[in-house]
């Protein structure tokens, strides 16, 4: 199965694809760690991933296909896997194909916003609420068309993240389960 999570900033990607990873036998593969990753390893392409990443800007397409595909391209022949992060553009998605089932995790901005400046731990920009809001205004902007390309495709699914995880959870499993 090959799952890919959209939604904004705060509305639980990664919290969700973890345990849908988990309970479908498939890797969970985060585009933000992967990207992370490249740059704390101090590569050439992390050193050109890192300004966008501090900013809070999308990564252009092809420094993210150069992150991403052998990762996704090893999970894809391992049978499946669920995608958080990717894809953010149309040229990504694009470049993904059409054997995905895709979850929009809807939420409403200002509850993104509010979960991504009260976390404990996690990402260093999201204590900052001008890098948080422009976040959020790139996810619609680059990210929300997705949803009207995937929904023409009949591979769209869309949950209320506004609820409880295990609540997202069992809607998400509820919705990949449907024949489609």
């Amino acid at each position: 199965m090959r799952i890919v999570l959209l939604g904004a900033p705060g509305s639980g990607k990664g919290t969700l694809a973890g345990r849908l990873a988990g309970e479908l036998g498939v890797p969970h593969l985060s585009t933000g760690e992967l990207l992370r990753a490249e740059v704390a390893r101090n590569t050439d392409l992390g050193r050109r991933v890192a300004p966008y990443l501090e900013e809070g800007s999308l990564v252009p397409d092809d420094l993210t296909e150069a992150v991403v595909r052998p990762t996704l391209d090893r999970a894809r022949a391992g049978g499946g896997y669920v995608l958080d992060g990717y894809p953010r553009t149309i040229h990504q998605a694009r470049a993904l194909g059409d054997d995905v089932v895709v979850v929009h995790l809807a939420l409403p901005d200002e509850v993104a916003r509010g979960r991504l400046l009260s976390r404990d731990e996690g990402r260093a920009d999201d204590a900052d609420a001008a890098v948080v809001d422009h976040r959020i205004a790139v996810y619609h902007d680059e990210t929300a068309p997705l949803l009207d390309l995937y929904g023409r495709r009949g591979a769209l699914i869309t949950v209320d993240a506004d609820q409880p995880p295990d609540a997202v959870a069992t809607d998400v499993l509820a919705g990949v389960a449907r024949p489609r």
